[in-house]
C-alpha cells in the first residue's frame, strides 16, 4: 500500500490496542477503518475483525513497520482503529445525562491535565465511579489522544467530554444550576469531615502547579487526602480517584 496513513490520518483518533479497540466497537462508537498488522490472526485479532465487519467498517492489512509508523503509542498490539475526533459534550448534555439517571450531578473538572496518562486514568476513574461527565480545557491541557484512549481502557467511549475555555466561568455557569464545588488541595480541610452528598464537582489540579487560584477560590470546599508518609504530595490522578470515591463512600451512605 502507497498511502501514508500516519499524515492522512493525523486528524483522526487513533483506538490503540486490543481492549480499546474492543470496547470501541462494543460501546457502538463510529469507526472509519480499521488497520490490522498483516500476519496477526490469533483469537482477539480475529474477534475483533469480525466486529468490524459486523459493523461493516473497512479493514486494512498493513506490514508491521508500516502499523508502527501510525502508532503514536507504540503499543498497538496489532490493530488500530480509526474514529473521527470526539464529539463533545455540552454543561447541559453532562446535566441531562444525570437528569435521565435521577441522579444529582456528579460532574468531574480538570485544571490543565497536560500528561495523557494522568487524563486517561482519571476518565476510566470517572466512569467506573458514576460520574456523568467531564470538563476539560482547551489550553495548556491533553487532547484525547491515542494514549488517553489507550490509558482509559476503553472508558472514554462512554464517558461524555466537554472542552471549555475557562474553567472559572463553567464552574458559575454550573453553580447557577444547583452544583457544588470541591478541589482537590493537600492545604484544604480533611476530605472525610466534608459533606460531600448532592450534586458535585471535584476539581483537580494540573500535575505540577495544581489548582489555580481563581479556581480554587470559586470552589465551596478545598479538600486535602490524608498522608501520612514522608512524600507529602500525590499523583494528580490518585489524588483525583481517591476524592471521587470518597464522594461515592457519602452517596452510598
Amino acid at each position: 500500500m502507497g498511502k501514508d496513513f500516519k499524515d492522512k490520518d493525523a486528524d483522526m483518533l487513533k483506538i490503540e490496542g486490543r481492549q480499546a479497540v474492543r470496547e470501541a466497537f462494543r460501546a457502538g462508537r463510529s469507526i472509519d477503518r480499521l488497520l490490522v498488522q498483516e500476519n496477526v490472526f490469533d483469537g482477539p485479532v480475529k474477534a475483533i475483525i469480525r466486529q468490524a465487519k459486523e459493523a461493516h467498517v473497512v479493514i486494512n492489512y498493513l506490514p508491521k513497520e508500516k502499523m508502527d509508523a501510525t502508532s503514536e503509542s507504540g503499543r498497538h498490539q496489532g490493530v488500530i482503529a480509526l474514529a473521527a475526533a470526539a464529539d463533545y459534550a455540552s454543561l447541559d448534555d453532562i446535566l441531562n445525562r444525570a437528569a435521565e439517571k435521577g441522579e444529582p450531578p456528579f460532574i468531574i473538572l480538570l485544571d490543565s491535565i497536560e500528561d495523557p496518562h494522568n487524563l486517561g486514568a482519571l476518565i476510566r476513574t470517572a466512569e467506573v465511579a458514576g460520574a456523568h461527565g467531564i470538563v476539560i480545557t482547551k489550553h495548556h491541557a491533553s487532547g484525547l489522544t491515542s494514549t488517553v484512549m489507550r490509558t482509559s481502557a476503553g472508558a472514554l467511549n462512554y464517558m461524555p467530554i466537554c472542552k471549555v475555555t475557562n474553567l472559572t466561568k463553567a464552574i458559575e455557569e454550573l453553580k447557577q444550576k444547583g452544583v457544588w464545588f470541591v478541589c482537590a488541595d493537600m492545604d484544604g480541610e480533611t476530605m472525610y469531615d466534608l459533606n460531600l452528598t448532592g450534586s458535585m464537582g471535584v476539581v483537580v489540579g494540573n500535575e505540577g502547579s495544581g489548582v489555580s487560584r481563581l479556581v480554587r477560590e470559586s470552589c465551596d470546599y478545598v479538600a486535602s487526602v490524608p498522608m501520612f508518609g514522608q512524600i507529602k504530595s500525590l499523583n494528580a490522578s490518585v489524588a483525583g480517584g481517591i476524592l471521587m470515591y470518597e464522594i461515592v463512600r457519602q452517596r452510598m451512605k
